[in-house]
């Protein structure tokens, strides 16, 4: 299963629709910064399953900062980052993935792309999809006893 990772869309949606246009996901993961964004992109793609988690722009004290999913027999967090101080470092990060025996830990904030593993654990940040100059999405192929990310830049067009 192919999920596309986005984060901090800041209210592009158009370059939300072209990476899922050309990714061709199974699903969606949004990683906040803008959650309006996010629930625009899932009317465009209904037939996408699709989760989100809010970031540090977001107002949604309703919905919390991040979620556990079990899929394909990983445990993945998503996540915006901003509470676990990803722009400093991720040492917290790295410690909430051991005490919480993930295999993935998905997050943005930073809006810089990243692919990293430590340990069991992958970590990836997409990037910023509203980025004016260079936009980045993140791709994940989950299979039985297969994990696997990386990031893509946009085209420009």
């Amino acid at each position: 299963m192919k999920w596309l990772i986005l984060s901090d869309s800041h209210g592009v949606i158009s370059n939300m629709k072209q990476a899922v246009i050309r990714s061709s996901p199974d699903g969606i993961l949004h990683l906040g910064d803008c959650w309006q964004d996010g629930q625009r992109l899932h009317q465009l793609f209904p037939q996408l399953p699709f989760y989100q988690v809010p970031g540090n722009c977001d107002f949604r004290p309703d919905v919390p900062s991040e979620r556990v999913l079990e899929m394909e027999g990983f445990r993945i967090l998503l996540c915006h980052g901003h509470t676990y101080g990803v722009k400093q470092s991720l040492l917290s990060a790295g410690y909430a993935a051991e005490e919480q025996n993930l295999d993935l830990f998905l997050f943005g904030h930073t809006h810089r792309p990243l692919v990293d593993r430590r340990g069991k654990t992958l970590f990836l940040n997409p990037g910023s999809i509203g980025d004016p100059l260079h936009p980045f999405y993140g791709e994940v192929l989950l299979e039985p006893g297969h994990l696997d990310g990386r990031t893509v830049e946009l085209p420009r067009v």
